[in-house]
């Protein structure tokens, strides 16, 4: 079986055990402040952030693949600023586009940078005697994603 036939298989069975379950998830949060504190009061976190011009969707502890961030070094930390989306299990809280830089709280540490595997393009003309490789290796950057946290506002 393809894996594209057991992706639809997969993906039409959960549907159909999504649509019998019953749903017993509380009433909505009245306003953004007790959404993050609902958020806050669950176990896992998770968030839906863009760098170098992707969206990732992270966790704590998770290593990111990127392509080459210039101007950073090993051990950096750099905060993600562009957050789209915050959330855990049972809620998930979307930004539009993004949720304020103060709100949501998200560091990543810069672990190393690396080269990805070779790739070979190999050209020829028949006939011609014409025949060239070129080899290259694209440059990455990976990062270790730290804590997800939610700065209590400031009242003034």
């Amino acid at each position: 079986m393809a894996s594209w036939q057991i992706r639809n298989w997969l993906s039409n069975n959960l549907r159909r055990v999504a649509s019998c379950s019953v749903s017993t998830q509380a009433a909505l949060p009245k306003n953004t402040s007790a959404a993050f504190s609902l958020i806050r009061s669950q176990p896992s976190q998770y968030i839906v952030a863009s760098l170098a011009g992707r969206k990732y969707l992270l966790t704590p502890r998770d290593l990111l693949t990127v392509p080459h961030l210039k101007d950073v070094r090993v051990g950096d930390v750099l905060a993600l600023q562009d957050i789209h989306e915050v959330g855990s299990r049972d809620y998930t809280l979307r930004g539009d586009p993004v949720i304020s830089p103060g709100r949501v709280k998200v560091e990543a540490t810069v672990v190393e940078h690396t080269k990805g595997k070779m790739e070979v393009v190999f050209k020829k003309k028949r006939r011609k005697g014409y025949q060239k490789t070129i080899k290259n290796k694209h440059p990455y950057t990976r990062l270790r994603i730290g804590s997800i946290e939610f700065p209590e506002p400031s009242s003034s």
